[in-house]
């Protein structure tokens, strides 16, 4: 039978994308910097050895042949999703994928180091050839799939969504938050005008944050003997379901910004621990796109970490793990800041979208050509001080120096943050209205309900649905961003 040497196939597959994500979560975070030349070769030659058996030419018969067979249901989800990425893995030469890997991967190297010294100059160059690579994908995408360049990037991290749909979405926002981060700022200026805030201790030991981080990882869902906490250069969540790697930053003035970093990658992980074991090696079984993806890190971060109910339970483990006591009137403040700031990855929920639709706008233009990287810096100021009131031109390394995304190639990945934001809202408003109790759970530092509501609907669908039906099967609705912006104006407007 064909589909089941697409089963075999995937199983082949599997095995080499599991040795490329440790290998990549292990350069990120333990790999000696001498290292980084070997490792670079070695991805290389693993992802072009994984490229060259994900396209054999026969497999493409083999889908075409098992079309006429008698399938499950579960087979026939399998199909379309073996066929589809058949076809956007066939859009790119192995030549070129291994090209692409290691010039990302020595720019990403290249990159850690520039950022720390604030060196636009010497990271330039290799960043145009990032973007030139990523110009040339686009093409081989969209003459391959019958879409537009920047669209063709968008569908390998979140099939089907379109500039088109987005961008109107995006500038409503834009128009929303331009008027609402001066509201939520003066509203929280007036509260601490009534409470003083009380200052941070200003100590706090990275070994007792970690002790913070893991005990807050285990109390959500994550299975701690399937996974692990690292320290990385920028948080991320890597590995594979069967062993997932979340990394954090550290502060020693600041315990917050650690653990929010490390429940973000907390909601990722769950999501790759709860996805269909039996699919595993089926494009079926991955994650369903990085909105989706970003939507279960959100929730986990803002729509339960910045939960007042939450915080009820959490400052008992606050005093448990680094010795201080807070009351809930004292530690919203900090968990609810507002501020209009240069990094994204610090930013409040009410201002990050602005962040996101920043890079949104800016990597269109670098992929179409209109915007060279050499004028990349004037136009990211630009835009800079017309959302957010701030200035990057004299320190490009809080600019366009600041993210790991496009030193790695990843264009087209940025607006799944924001979109996830909106869905995260939308599934928490229809998870709370089918369980009103829930925060009285949460507020006991019980999560089952919640876990439960979000492996039934999203995790064990794995790739099963696009993203729009994901979301309708969910929650009962399409796509509606009023519940975003009504869950920002609830918990900072007046």
């Amino acid at each position: 039978m064909s589909f089941a040497k697409l089963d075999q196939l995937g199983r082949k597959l599997e095995a080499l994308e599991h040795a490329l994500a440790i290998l990549g979560a292990d350069e990120a975070t333990h790999m000696a910097v001498g290292g980084g030349a070997k490792r670079a070769e070695a991805m290389s030659a693993l992802a072009g050895m994984h490229h060259r058996q994900a396209t054999a030419p026969e497999i493409g018969d083999w889908i075409g042949a098992a079309e006429q067979e008698a399938l499950n249901a579960e087979q026939v989800a399998a199909l379309h999703e073996f066929r589809r990425q058949y076809t956007n893995m066939t859009c790119l030469p192995s030549e070129f994928v291994e090209r692409q890997t290691a010039a990302r991967m020595r720019c990403e190297q290249l990159w850690r180091d520039l950022r720390a010294k604030n060196d636009w100059t010497g990271f330039e160059p290799a960043l145009e050839g990032i973007v030139a690579l990523v110009r040339e994908e686009a093409a081989l995408r969209s003459e391959a799939l019958g879409l537009d360049p920047y669209d063709a990037l968008m569908e390998q991290y979140d099939p089907g969504n379109r500039a088109a749909d987005i961008t109107p979405v995006f500038a409503d926002l834009k128009a929303f938050l331009k008027g609402f981060v001066p509201e939520a700022l003066a509203v929280q200026e007036e509260r601490r005008a009534k409470n003083p805030l009380r200052p941070l201790s200003g100590v706090y030991a990275i070994e007792r944050q970690r002790e913070l981080g893991l005990a807050m990882m285990g109390a959500v869902g994550f299975d701690l003997t399937r996974g692990s906490l690292s320290v990385s250069h920028h948080p991320f969540c890597g590995g594979v379901p069967t062993d997932v790697r979340i990394t954090t930053r550290y502060k020693t003035g600041d315990f917050l910004s650690a653990l929010m970093g490390v429940l973000h990658e907390t909601g990722h992980a769950l999501y790759e621990q709860n996805l269909p074991e039996a699919w595993s090696h089926w494009p079926l079984g991955k994650a369903r796109g990085m909105a989706v993806h970003e939507s279960q890190s959100l929730f986990v971060e803002k729509q339960l970490g910045r939960n007042p109910a939450f915080w009820r339970w959490a400052l008992a483990q606050i005093d448990q793990h680094l010795g201080e006591r807070w009351s809930i009137d004292e530690i919203l403040p900090y968990v609810h800041h507002v501020e209009r700031g240069l990094i994204r990855v610090a930013a409040d929920e009410v201002t990050y979208p602005l962040h996101v639709i920043l890079r949104y706008e800016l990597e269109q233009e670098l992929v179409s050509g209109r915007l060279s990287v050499s004028d990349l810096p004037e136009a990211w100021d630009a835009k800079m001080r017309d959302y957010l009131g701030l200035s990057t031109i004299d320190n490009p390394a809080d600019g366009p120096m600041q993210d790991v995304h496009w030193p790695s190639g990843a264009f087209g990945y940025f607006p799944s943050y924001t979109l996830g934001a909106m869905m995260a809202a939308q599934q928490w408003a229809a998870l709370s209205k089918a369980h009103p109790s829930v925060d009285d759970e949460i507020a006991r530092g019980r999560f089952d309900t919640v876990n439960d509501w979000r492996r039934e609907r999203i995790w064990s669908q794995g790739s099963r649905w696009s993203t729009p039906d994901l979301l309708e099967r969910a929650t009962g609705e399409k796509l509606n961003a009023q519940y975003f912006t009504n869950h920002l104006k609830k918990r900072y407007g007046a």
